[in-house]
């Protein structure tokens, strides 16, 4: 009985600190759950999931997953930050870790927030329109960026830019434009490679769209030409001798979406592969992918899984999922491969507005767990163990 006594004694003074130091700031809390096995760690201890958010609702949220206990945490963000307004803030597009910090770039709100990769505290925050992926290089952190508000208008004449961040000083320091409304970049030998869709202008009519990949010279950061792809492109990712995978959308009517291999010695595209690429994911010499294509003709999603070898560029199974519970999975919007484990992960939207799900799946494709996230679960950032900035 005494116990008890002291154990509420402690309960209501800890509560009456909380709350009156805290004036009228809520404390969200975040939630764990034991999911799966604890496993040897070896080059990372987990991973971060940014959570997209429903746009204009300011419901970005931060998960993370420990390699080491099997245990995953929602909505991290909010409580080690309860006084940040409108907490991760809204549509978070991309996130990344270089050196001992945690980026996380937040489209709505025009802002890449930085934060401690260990514990999540924010850092600071750096103020870029309509920001949407990032990529790291010898000490700068170049972010993509549609430049003008969020519009769809076939008359859209804001032209992109992808901007320089000091990692040092957690300043930009320089901007160099681009093409209309660019997406992805990647980084290889000395250049950055961008992804420009023009998918503001492009609805109504496929001329509207962009079809070319920038190439910025980093030494000089100018961009020094374009190569030509396909209409409405997304994503762009090397593989392990330093070529680009470029995805298109097509136009979601007659012109179907493609992934497309960009040659980097010949600078030009050089074969086509005929499935979606929404998203992917390179381990080693294998290109993980899914693909959620919409037609106005049709007025339907098709969806699909598929494996593509980079050095043979042949498509080696359409069943990344082997059990059957792709049939589960509503939307998959994230895909990533565990380097060591090969576990594969990914994740499921479902309705855009209710919580998504993360399946894992071994490397065989059979699940071995699914938890809720946040939701629009996409975005995924290993935590190393250790990386020098």
């Amino acid at each position: 009985m005494k116990k008890s006594v002291h154990l509420l004694m402690f309960v209501i003074t800890f509560l009456f600190i909380v709350t009156g130091c805290r004036d009228d700031v809520e404390i969200i809390l975040s939630e764990e759950e034991i999911i799966g096995k604890p496993q040897e760690v070896i080059g990372y201890k987990g991973f971060y999931l940014l959570n997209e958010g429903n746009m204009g609702s300011n419901k970005s949220t931060l998960d993370y997953y420990d390699f080491s206990t099997g245990i995953y945490k929602r909505n991290i963000y909010a409580e080690i930050n309860p006084t940040v307004p409108k907490e991760l803030g809204d549509v978070g597009n991309d996130i990344g870790i270089y050196g001992s910090k945690l980026y996380a770039v937040i489209n709505c709100s025009n802002k890449v927030e930085i934060m401690e990769a260990a514990t999540t505290k924010r850092i600071v925050q750096i103020e870029i329109p309509n920001c949407r992926f990032i990529k790291f290089h010898h000490k700068y952190a170049y972010v993509t960026s549609y430049a003008g508000p969020v519009m769809i208008d076939p008359e859209y004449k804001q032209i992109g830019f992808v901007a320089k961040i000091d990692t040092t000083t957690l300043k930009e320091v320089a901007r160099c434009e681009v093409g209309f409304q660019p997406d992805e970049l990647e980084i290889v030998n000395g250049k950055i490679y961008v992804a420009n869709s023009g998918g503001y202008m492009g609805a109504g009519h496929t001329e509207g769209y962009e079809r070319t990949v920038s190439v910025i010279d980093i030494a000089t950061f100018k961009e020094e030409k374009r190569i030509d792809v396909a209409y409405n492109l997304e994503r762009i990712k090397a593989d392990k001798r330093g070529n680009m995978w470029v995805s298109s959308r097509g136009d979601y009517k007659g012109l179907p979406a493609r992934l497309f291999f960009l040659d980097a010695e010949k600078q030009q595209i050089t074969d086509t592969i005929p499935i979606a690429a929404t998203n992917y994911w390179i381990d080693d010499d294998y290109l993980y992918v899914y693909g959620t294509e919409w037609s106005y003709i049709t007025n339907d999603w098709t969806i699909s899984y598929s494996i593509v070898d980079t050095r043979t560029h042949e498509i080696i199974t359409k069943n990344i999922i082997t059990d059957g519970t792709d049939k589960e999975i509503e939307k998959p919007y994230g895909i990533m491969v565990h380097p060591e484990t090969k576990d594969i992960f990914i994740t499921d939207a479902g309705n855009y507005v209710t919580p998504g799900l993360l399946y894992c799946f071994d490397k065989d494709g059979k699940k071995k767990w699914v938890v809720r996230s946040g939701n629009i679960p996409g975005h995924f950032a290993l935590n190393p163990i250790y990386k020098e900035e």
